[in-house]
């Protein structure tokens, strides 16, 4: 089995989730490529398909969004899981899942959508950022969730081991 996980990440909070997530499908003894979803030519080769993206008022962040658009017949004839990170606090705001997460997964057909908390480190946000932040009250810190994040990953390695076994 081998399983390329993807994701579009613009201050490394959605790049270290997709990194906890291939380090589950590892120890579950899958082969994994990690690579950012703008460095990947061709989807051929993989089993299955990990996408994620940052999520930025609504939107996945432009790499994911044209990764998906780019490989979506190939996306559509492998298992494809998709997630979305963004929403910050206690409880995570906003509540509802990124209409672009849902959209572009269906287009592909992945077997899930999940939405991961992120991370508000006003140190890594440029001016702009900072200013958008404060006007809207986002709170800062790390809202993540990781063993519900590693969680899903094992979720994924058993899925894909029993579809190996014809299950």
């Amino acid at each position: 089995m081998h399983v390329l996980v993807t994701a579009a990440s613009k201050h490394e909070s959605t790049a270290e989730i997709a990194d906890a997530i291939a380090a589950s499908l590892r120890a579950a003894g899958i082969t994994v490529d990690r690579s950012p979803p703008d460095q990947i030519a061709s989807v051929d080769g993989y089993d299955a398909v990990v996408v994620g993206s940052g999520v930025y008022a609504g939107r996945w962040l432009d790499p994911a969004r044209a990764f998906v658009e780019r490989h979506t017949d190939a996306l559509r004839r492998r298992p494809v899981w998709v997630f979305s990170s963004g929403p910050l606090g206690d409880p995570p705001l906003p509540a509802d899942p990124s209409a672009d997460g849902v959209s572009l997964a269906d287009r592909i057909g992945a077997r899930e959508h999940r939405t991961f908390s992120g991370r508000l480190d006003p140190g890594r946000l440029g001016f702009l950022e900072r200013t958008v932040v404060k006007a809207f009250r986002a709170p800062a810190g790390d809202s993540r969730d990781w063993d519900a994040i590693r969680t899903w990953g094992t979720e994924i390695a058993g899925l894909l081991a029993a579809t190996a076994k014809g299950g």
